[in-house]
């Protein structure tokens, strides 16, 4: 939408030549694009045309000693670039930063939103959470395409970005929450190949899509279909688990069940309700309305550096990531077949991802990414400034291995925090990840006179980036932390042995999580006998404890506790 075509200072006097030879006089003299095309030369063109009509001409009748006056308007090459706001609202010249504002706009707007839209993930649940944002993106892009100068449009961008990257998290949570341990790298995957069709699409859609407005529109209106999702989108069983709607949660467990082709047993259904069978205080309930705050991210130890380190890789995963994507354009010689091969080798990167996660799990995979990535970004410093194709080269290379990085980081951050803080978790990194973003234009801006420069910058942060999150606990075959506390509890071994070792090892199979409600065999006298005769070991017995608490009287409770 801000894409910068050539321009030249227009001159009214020059009215009854063609384009094409004003664009002639551009090219061939310096009358009209001194200091690159911001000032020109006070040419008295009827006395200029005196003497020539012919515009091949006029280089020779340029004097230096004229005066210079600033442009105060332009024409636009609009061979490549058709429309954009840089030629409807004249964002050029002193006004040539507005563009990298109003892309700050929109990574502005990210870091409120991410937040906002986590805390009510966590409040009023994943699906109401999703509708609400998928209504705000498009408000904005209606206002967006409507935007009458560059301040209106930038303001709209802003509304756009609250719900980015919230419109990809929330759904992506709920997938994350729905499956087993074992289909969560699926998903990751699945869920980024959709994300990564998304961009070979957007190459295509803006080659052939070159007004703005029409280009706004292509690519906001058909989200308006995803409220089809509305009768078909189930609530995270998690959390509403997590917040005490067992009914709710048990209708939506049958319904995976039956889906899944079997019948969710009535003996795992007593032994969930076994556990949440507590008759709960008038603050106890609201406590479980309202959820634990973004404070009990950094309220424990353990909580507290799981919290800083992922939110400082989400970070650098996010500037780096984000800032190739919008760099990629700026190298080669075609901006549209440079970002559509940017967007390609994502493919590959999240197959070889989804290879190595299942097998070396999340941490080295992460660490090997972002420095691999980090090196190729830094190397490029080391290039010829006309080796472009090497630049290039390496550049796709950074964008495969920081495309699976950050395939890896959100399904990292989705296990690493527990239920009731996933939500506020994810929302938190992701918004201090995206105060980053706000940077990323300003940098690539610099790029403008020193093409390797933010390369340098977004490689020396990757690296970083990549060597602190070894620190970070292993979460591969371990199931998802339910509560805070067993949220703090996790990781809370670490030791170099452990991160050493690139093949995770599978860890106890006992746990208290909702998911570990193996079933186990009742038998009866008769079976126990014939199974000791036969030589079988004698069956386990499991003793459960179950609490209720009971009025007393106005000042006090009971607690009546049962052993079976």
């Amino acid at each position: 939408m801000s894409d910068t075509p050539p321009y030249w200072c227009a001159e009214p006097q020059l009215s009854n030549f063609t384009v094409a030879q004003r664009r002639q006089i551009y090219e061939q003299s310096n009358v009209t694009q001194v200091k690159k095309g911001c000032m020109r030369y006070a040419v008295n063109w009827t006395e200029v045309l005196m003497f020539s009509e012919i515009p091949r001409n006029f280089e020779q009748l340029v004097n230096e000693s004229w005066s210079l006056e600033k442009c105060n308007s332009w024409e636009y090459d609009t061979s490549l670039v058709k429309s954009s706001i840089v030629i409807d609202f004249d964002l050029v010249c002193e006004n040539d930063i507005y563009p990298t504002v109003g892309l700050a706009a929109l990574n502005l707007g990210g870091p409120i939103g991410v937040y906002f839209f986590g805390v009510l993930n966590d409040r009023i649940g994943r699906r109401k959470s999703y509708f609400l944002c998928l209504a705000t993106l498009i408000t904005g892009s209606l206002l967006t395409a409507s935007a009458m100068n560059f301040w209106w449009w930038a303001t709209s961008r802003v509304i756009v970005g609250l719900t980015i990257p919230a419109v990809y998290q929330i759904p992506f949570i709920i997938s994350l929450e729905l499956v087993g341990p074992n289909y969560r790298s699926f998903i990751t995957v699945m869920t980024c190949m959709f994300y990564t069709l998304g961009l070979v699409l957007l190459s295509g859609i803006t080659y052939f899509v070159r007004d703005w407005v029409y280009l706004t529109l292509a690519t906001s209106t058909p989200f308006i279909l995803y409220f089809i999702y509305w009768w078909f989108l189930p609530e995270s069983p998690r959390w509403l688990l997590a917040k005490g709607r067992i009914e709710e949660a048990l209708k939506i467990l049958e319904t995976l069940a039956m889906v899944n082709g079997t019948i969710l047993p009535e003996s795992f259904k007593q032994k969930l309700k076994q556990k949440m069978m507590m008759q709960r205080t008038l603050s106890e309930e609201k406590r479980l309305k309202e959820g634990p705050g973004v404070l009990a991210l950094c309220r424990t130890p353990n909580m507290r550096l799981k919290t800083i380190l992922i939110t400082f890789n989400w970070f650098a995963n996010d500037m780096v990531y984000i800032g190739l994507s919008y760099y990629g354009p700026a190298l080669g010689e075609n901006p549209y077949l440079s970002f559509l091969l940017s967007s390609v080798v994502e493919v590959p990167s999240s197959l070889v991802c989804w290879l190595l996660m299942d097998r070396w799990g999340r941490r080295w995979p992460l660490c090997l990414a972002m420095t691999l990535s980090g090196i190729s970004c830094i190397i490029t410093v080391t290039l010829p400034p006309d080796a472009v194709i090497t630049t290039l080269v390496l550049f796709l290379f950074s964008k495969f291995t920081i495309s699976a990085s950050f395939l890896i980081i959100y399904p990292f951050a989705g296990e690493l925090y527990p239920t009731p803080l996933r939500g506020v978790g994810i929302g938190t990194s992701a918004y201090i990840a995206g105060l980053g973003l706000v940077l990323i234009p300003f940098i690539n801006y610099l790029g403008r006179e020193n093409l390797v420069l933010p390369l340098l910058i977004m490689g020396i942060l990757s690296v970083i980036g990549g060597i602190t999150g070894l620190r970070l606990p292993e979460t591969l075959h371990y199931k998802l932390p339910q509560t805070v506390e067993e949220g703090e509890e996790f990781g809370k071994n670490w030791s170099v042995t452990d991160c050493i070792n690139c093949v995770p090892k599978r860890p106890p199979e006992h746990s208290n999580s909702y998911e570990d409600l193996t079933e186990r065999l009742e038998m009866s006298p008769t079976t126990e006998t014939t199974a000791l005769a036969s030589g079988s070991a004698r069956p386990k017995f499991t003793r459960q404890q179950s609490t209720m608490e009971t009025p007393l009287d106005s000042s006090g409770v009971v607690k009546m506790t049962c052993w079976f």
